[in-house]
């Protein structure tokens, strides 16, 4: 990952539970790494709690609650998965909104694992090739979206992956499409 992220602001938004904490810290450190600033934004102040499958794992400070937080601060969003982080991320209507503006604006969005759901419901999935957890596979196809089982999938400023066997591609993908900024087509299916 050489690429230089010169400052850029990273959201990261995660629910207060069920965060595969791996898909957390590895793209986190990721783009750590290469120079970005990552910028964790939950459903409530506090802190959120990672999970090693379905096994307690670390916490980590919330920075910024959703309904405080505005896409125009950020140059790209990580949505990291978990079967239950998605899964309430989805049902909150701050959330979403907050996740679709990122396509409205163009700029780059990375989603692993279960993480694909949320954008199910933001409506921004239609037309786009991607992958996901093998689970979401009907939901992506029915919303739209072309599936495909690869380890990285990149569609115009997009960024999926299956799995954490996947976070370094997925790692890589995300750090060279936030270095390339916004993407015009990005905007096609908001």
């Amino acid at each position: 990952m050489s690429a230089d992220l010169n400052g850029a602001k990273v959201a990261f938004l995660v629910a207060q539970d069920g965060i595969e904490q791996v898909e957390l810290t590895e793209p986190w450190r990721a783009v750590e790494q290469a120079g970005a600033r990552p910028e964790l934004v939950s459903l409530q102040a506090g802190s959120v709690q990672g999970r090693d499958h379905l096994e307690k794992a670390d916490t980590f400070p919330v920075d910024k609650i959703v309904t405080e937080a505005a896409p125009d601060e950020y140059d790209a969003l990580v949505l990291p998965g978990g079967v239950a982080n998605p899964d309430a991320l989805r049902r909150v209507p701050d959330a979403v909104r907050f996740a679709g503006e990122f396509f409205a604006q163009q700029k780059p969005v990375a989603a692993i694992c279960h993480a694909p759901w949320l954008l199910v419901e933001a409506d921004v999935v239609r037309g786009r090739r991607m992958t996901s957890y093998p689970s979401l596979r009907t939901d992506l196809r029915n919303a739209g979206a072309e599936w495909v089982d690869e380890e990285v999938v990149v569609d115009s400023g997009l960024v999926t992956s299956r799995n954490p066997d996947d976070l370094p591609a997925f790692c890589a993908k995300v750090v060279e499409e936030i270095a390339e900024g916004k993407h015009r087509a990005q905007a096609r299916s908001a």
